[in-house]
């Protein structure tokens, strides 16, 4: 496991920590910690300028080969740019579903003609991104989502009926990849098809979801004879399911080091406040205090492991990967627990809506979902006791 950094790598850390040290200022300095899963609706319209911004210093897509726009950082390079974006409070991306998922499962498996019609848009930072994957009956079990395509041979045009529903920042994305059906009698994860679709356009709604924290970056989305190009349609029909997990395979990248220096940030703000209310004289609080700060610790080593380069016996991910979502959901959701611990009884008192709710209790409320969005925890198990400790797999009915 490789826990130390080249000298070379270390003069980068400073170039990007320098970088954010200049420009996280002026008009873009009230956009330090804001944003970012809990707070997306914090300066949306201020956050799509600072992407721009990354952009003009070639800051976004660092890990992309330069021949797509990007800077060809190595896997240390890339978790050093994390590290330091989270560790000088810049803001939530709006464009981190492009940046980590549309456009290296383009780069992976999109024609050349996809690559330069979108990537050049991801790594400018002007268009955004969203993701089509979850509906109403195919959360945790993706592969039975219900959405339609169908090719319209006279239009040259996909056609695409059905409902996506917690789609993370629609309302504010140009495009989002869809999964769905090109093969009405299919079933499970077979006829499956990967689209990259056009949001700004008749035939698609987006209706936002009110959460518990009165705000809204989750949406329903519904398409009614929604039109998708021909060329638009990422492997061959029939493909969709391939494409779709190496999509999430990218989702269990770099970015994870920075997740948990974000998590250190919010951790901090815990302790500052514990200290500054009396809540760190509490032996019990102390002790939590300890135990969540080096289970941080652990999570941050584990995912170094993950990223030495090593791969499984089977040449897939190694078994220490699996367990990653299942440790930083439960992980998030008790610092969430310990910070109204910290705030004390008083915090779980509010006025009527609009709440007015501080960052703690944010985090708090939103925390609640981690455990539930990217993969349940108790489907987390299971992929766990079958992938990782070769147990039985439940028992399934037959499939055609």
């Amino acid at each position: 496991m490789k826990l130390s950094f080249s000298p070379e790598d270390e003069q980068f850390r400073q170039e990007i920590a320098s970088w954010l040290q200049v420009n996280l200022t002026g008009e873009f300095e009230k956009l330090r910690f804001r944003g970012g899963p809990g707070d997306e609706h914090m300066f949306p319209e201020e956050r799509k300028v600072w992407e721009q911004k990354l952009a003009e210093g070639g800051w976004t897509c660092v890990g992309w080969s330069q021949e797509y726009g990007g800077r060809g950082c190595s896997i240390e390079q890339q978790v050093i740019f994390f590290e330091e974006y989270a560790r000088a409070g810049a803001p939530g991306r709006v464009g981190h579903i492009g940046e980590g998922l549309a456009g290296p499962t383009i780069i992976a498996f999109g024609t050349q003609e996809q690559k330069k019609k979108y990537l050049p848009g991801i790594v400018a930072g002007t268009e955004l991104w969203c993701q089509g994957y979850s509906e109403p009956s195919a959360g945790s079990d993706l592969a039975n989502v219900k959405t339609k395509a169908r090719f319209d041979e006279e239009h040259n045009k996909w056609i695409i009926n059905g409902q996506k529903v917690w789609t993370s920042l629609a309302h504010e994305s140009d495009y989002c990849f869809v999964i769905a059906r090109t093969d009405l009698n299919s079933v499970a994860h077979k006829g499956l098809g990967f689209f990259l679709i056009k949001m700004d356009q008749p035939g698609i709604e987006v209706r936002p979801i009110e959460q518990i924290t009165g705000t809204s970056e989750f949406n329903e989305v519904f398409f009614d004879e929604a039109q998708c190009e021909a060329d638009d349609i990422v492997g061959a029909p029939g493909e969709g399911w391939k494409v779709a997990m190496g999509l999430l395979g990218f989702e269990r990248g770099v970015s994870t080091l920075g997740q948990q220096m974000q998590f250190q940030n919010e951790l901090d703000e815990v302790i500052s406040v514990a200290k500054s209310n009396g809540a760190a004289q509490d032996p019990a609080i102390r002790q939590r205090i300890a135990q969540t700060h080096a289970e941080l610790k652990i999570m941050r080593y584990n995912s170094m492991r993950i990223l030495s380069g090593q791969s499984g016996s089977d040449g897939g991910l190694q078994k220490e990967a699996l367990i990653y979502k299942l440790f930083w959901s439960t992980w998030h959701r008790s610092l969430g627990e310990l910070a109204m611990d910290v705030l004390g009884p008083e915090c779980e008192i509010l006025e009527d809506a609009p709440y007015g709710l501080s960052r703690l209790q944010s985090m708090y409320l939103f925390v609640r979902a981690d455990t539930i969005y990217g993969g349940t925890n108790q489907i987390q198990r299971n992929i766990i006791a079958e992938r990782g400790l070769g147990m039985p797999k439940e028992p399934k009915g037959a499939v055609k």
